[in-house]
């Protein structure tokens, strides 16, 4: 047992003894040196005395004691760390030889950066929107309770005495909460702070805020009391309104502000954390948060979106299970006995609801970010085998002197690894200015996009990739160089002599590889590209351009007489402004928010229960239709329309097919819930909620009546001029009319269409882009290997001028070889593209697949690149002098 601790103690000692000489390596190197000397020197002093001249005395010396450095390598080797001595070696190497080729070393950095860079900033868009768990409290357990594939809000919405059942009545769920769906942007005005600003609130139920596990970061959430009618009126601020209103005064806790001209009081600020707008309205912000009273929605109909939190027992599959029997026993009893509205469910993951549509299209922008990696790293192999084949007499020559081959190869990707490193940093710095950028993108209506940035996962990934790129563009010109026959490099390398066919067989093999893998991209980019000019050009049942829209802030005092006088005196007003064609209003517009009613029904026919489908309903003043560009069959609506006369409505034509398939149905009757309503005209169908669904019923009713009273104002201006130039006159004219309108945005209809295209555009956007880079890399790539020959050939091609061969037929012959290395390069990249291409086919609009035209532009213009890009090459070997050329031999 002692000699077993003595010997282990023995072990510590050598391992530190060796550590402290690590870091002590110049006194222990002078100690050294010192020795020897000493014992050369007594060596030939001993040999002289035996009558040798001191110069032989101390050539034996030296003989009889052994190589110098051998003895001191040896001596380090025992006593300090040899790996990280090597390590240290092989690292002092690297840096001098990247200082003596600095354009190489850029030029790999470069690459790298983009590769890397592109691959962080995509993982962490990737991370935030899939991977990354949501910003609540125990978030897995939190779900969306919504039918499935409900179409509008109403559809996807429960009414209060729904929600109140389900709170009672369901087993799965700890706590239920929800939030008023209907709610639009700018709908409170704050005053008492400088002119009326617009505010934008949404009014949650009581327990919201608890139920996610969000807490106040100042102040408290709502209280039971706050959420009962007749309570008293308060609010939570988010934390950017807090600081961009209120200049994130703390002493605002339990102080009013004026929300349209009433007293609120602020009862706690948000944390910065928490965005509403980010999870569950994409593209929006939020400003404030009030409680929802239950008995001012009540009549309301479907108005509350539900999240439930499970019992930490409870599966989401069982809780399907229980939505099936017991959602279809909700009513509208408590305030609409009679009536018979059942409801479904299928709750899912709040996660999977928030993104769960965009994980084909996230894996695709990840795919295609990886291609790029692929690329960098086989165009980095072509560089390193190209440097490699200029190092070969070097490597020749260390070989020679009992270099092993992993000593070789270690080498090499040690100056790999120092190459990514490098990379890494720059693509670091890239990555966060692309996050950073993305983040502040608020009109792209992605969720989560604001929750963007470079975190710890982002940084492990960024070390995970640059440590394989490294090992994936650094093996293969290692083992290459390490496995070379020593007699044969030395002969290549001698000046003049071709590189070995195997060496340039090997570039060829990576350039197709590049090829192909860029034809990938292309074709992918393409075929979103031309699903995306699709949805452009889709029909949307109006005209976008040079029309724009404003929010109208009125008092009507509930009085329909008042608000008919007010609405139209702003038409007229605002009609008379130099440069407007037509005004109107609408409570809603397409694209944005949306309500669904019973739809309309023929007079006189019997339907069976579930056949009637719901419509969107628009409430609109005079000229509404013409202001949204929308073609109409039959007549506008009319101020001289009696209030209190025949009622009458406008349908789409999805909506007329249903209700008269046969006829015309303009200048009939039909039922919209137990009213007799005139048909006066039929619009074209609007795509009301995306602009790639198919237009459901929509129904348009007049503003005039007291029975269709809206739920808002939306005034839309139709134009000659810019809207931009007319914001200012229209602003100015709203005030005079009511000096209490806020300073609310006057927006493009087109900036709506372009916010509800925005996903598809920015996936456009970044692949367009990725394709664009693997298209130059793989272009530098051909450039790299087609130059690198012609250098290597400029003897041969001397010797053919020189018997007689032309500056064309030179160009010709290497263009030629440049379109065979492209020719082979395409043709894998479509054959890979097609099995791409069907496999990304649900992300593709109005395309299919294998179309034809995309796939022959994008084969044209990698051919053209390539052309391009030997072309170079290929006129400077039309220009090579042979008597030069031949000389230089």
């Amino acid at each position: 047992m002692k000699t077993a601790k003595s010997s282990m103690g023995d072990s510590i000692r050598r391992g530190f003894q060796r550590l402290g000489s690590f870091f002590h390596k110049r006194p222990l190197d002078q100690e050294l040196d010192a020795e020897m000397s000493s014992h050369i020197e007594m060596a030939t002093e001993e040999n002289m005395r035996r009558g040798l001249p001191t110069a032989e005395a101390r050539r034996r010396a030296l003989v009889r004691f052994g190589g110098v450095a051998q003895a001191k390598e040896q001596q380090r080797k025992e006593r300090g760390l040899p790996w990280v001595d090597v390590l240290m070696q092989d690292l002092r190497y690297t840096l001098r030889t990247f200082r003596r080729d600095p354009m190489f070393t850029i030029v790999a950095v470069l690459i790298l950066g983009l590769g890397i860079g592109a691959n962080v900033a995509v993982f962490s868009v990737v991370n935030t929107l899939l991977l990354r768990p949501l910003p609540f409290g125990d978030p897995e357990r939190l779900v969306w309770i919504a039918p499935a594939n409900a179409n509008g809000l109403s559809a996807a919405t429960y009414s209060a005495d729904a929600y109140e059942d389900l709170l009672v009545m369901n087993q799965s769920y700890a706590d239920v909460t929800g939030y008023y769906a209907f709610s639009t942007p700018d709908n409170f005005k704050l005053t008492g702070h400088g002119d009326a600003k617009p505010v934008t609130g949404i009014a949650v139920a009581g327990n919201f805020f608890p139920m996610l596990g969000v807490r106040p970061e100042l102040g408290r959430s709502f209280t039971k009391d706050e959420s009962i009618k007749g309570g008293q009126a308060v609010t939570l601020l988010s934390h950017a309104f807090w600081m961009r209103q209120l200049g994130g005064d703390k002493e605002i806790i339990g102080k009013a502000i004026t929300l349209d001209g009433r007293p609120v009081t602020v009862v706690g600020v948000l944390p910065e954390t928490f965005d509403f707008g980010a999870v569950f309205a994409p593209g929006s912000k939020v400003d404030i948060f009030t409680p929802v009273w239950m008995d001012d929605i009540r009549m309301q109909g479907n108005t509350l979106t539900l999240i439930g939190r499970l019992k930490p027992a409870v599966s989401v599959a069982q809780a399907q299970a229980e939505a099936k029997t017991l959602f279809g026993k909700f009513y509208w009893r408590k305030t609409i006995p009679q009536s018979n509205n059942n409801y479904t469910a299928m709750p899912i993951e709040l996660k999977e609801y928030v993104s769960g549509k965009l994980r084909r299209s996230l894996i695709m922008l990840w795919s295609a970010v990886g291609l790029i990696l692929l690329i960098v790293c086989v165009n980095l192999s072509n560089l390193l085998l190209a440097r490699a084949a200029s190092r070969s007499k070097e490597f020749a020559l260390r070989s020679a002197l009992g270099a092993g081959r992993g000593r070789l190869v270690r080498q090499l990707l040690t100056e790999s690894m120092v190459l990514a490193g490098i990379g890494a940093a720059l693509g670091l710095g890239l990555a966060y200015a692309i996050t950073g950028y993305m983040a502040h993108q608020g009109s792209i209506a992605l969720p989560l996009l604001s929750n963007v940035r470079v975190d710890g996962a982002a940084l492990t990934w960024a070390m995970l990739i640059s440590v394989v790129a490294a090992i994936l563009f650094g093996l293969l010109p290692g083992l290459k160089m390490s496995s070379d026959n020593l007699q044969e490099t030395l002969k290549d390398s001698g000046h003049g002599m071709s590189a070995g066919r195997a060496h340039e067989r090997l570039r060829s093999a990576l350039v197709i590889s590049e090829l192909a893998l860029a034809c990938v991209l292309l074709v992918g980019a393409g075929l979103l590209l031309r699903s995306f000019v699709r949805v452009l050009d889709v029909d949307l049942g109006f005209q976008p351009a040079t029309a724009a829209a404003i929010k109208v802030d009125y008092d009507d005092g509930g009085k329909t007489t008042k608000r008919n006088a007010i609405f139209e005196e702003i038409i007229r007003r605002i009609s008379a402004i130099p440069g407007v064609e037509t005004a109107g209003i609408s409570d809603n517009l397409p694209l944005e928010r949306n309500r669904g009613w019973g739809g309309p029904r023929a007079k006189g026919k019997d339907y069976k229960s579930g056949t009637v489908p719901g419509a969107f309903v628009y409430v609109v003043t005079p000229g509404y239709v013409k202001a949204m560009g929308m073609r109409v069959r039959g007549r506008d609506f009319a101020w001289q329309d009696d209030m209190k006369g025949e009622s009458t409505v406008i349908l789409n034509e999805q909506a007329a097919k249903f209700v008269s398939p046969e006829e015309d149905i303009v200048g009939k009757t039909v039922l919209i819930g137990n009213s007799e309503v005139k048909v006066i005209g039929v619009v074209a169908d609007v795509h009301e909620t995306n602009v790639e669904g198919k237009a459901g019923e929509q129904m348009y009713l007049p503003a005039m009546r007291d029975e269709w009273g809206p739920s808002g104002a939306e005034l839309v201006v139709r134009t000659k001029l810019p809207p931009e130039q007319l914001a200012g006159s229209v602003m100015r004219t709203l005030k005079e009319l009511n000096p209490n309108q806020p300073a609310v945005e006057f927006r493009p209809i087109q900036q709506i269409v372009d916010h509800a295209v925005s996903p598809r555009r920015f996936f456009v956007l970044l692949v367009g882009a990725f394709a664009g880079l693997g298209l130059v890399l793989a272009s530098l790539g051909i450039y790299g290997v087609i130059s690198y020959s012609v250098t290597r050939r400029t003897q041969e091609i001397g010797i053919r001028m020189a018997l007689g061969a032309t500056p064309r037929r030179v160009q010709l012959g290497v263009i030629s070889k440049t379109l065979g290395l492209a020719a082979i390069g395409i043709g894998v990249g479509v054959v890979a593209s097609v099995v791409v291409a069907n496999l990304m086919a649900s992300m593709l609009y109005g395309t299919k697949p294998t179309d034809p035209a995309t796939l022959v532009a994008m084969m044209g213009l990698l051919a053209a690149v390539a052309v391009l890009a030997g072309y170079l090459p290929a006129r400077r070997a039309s220009r090579i002098n042979p008597m030069v050329a031949l000389r230089n031999d």
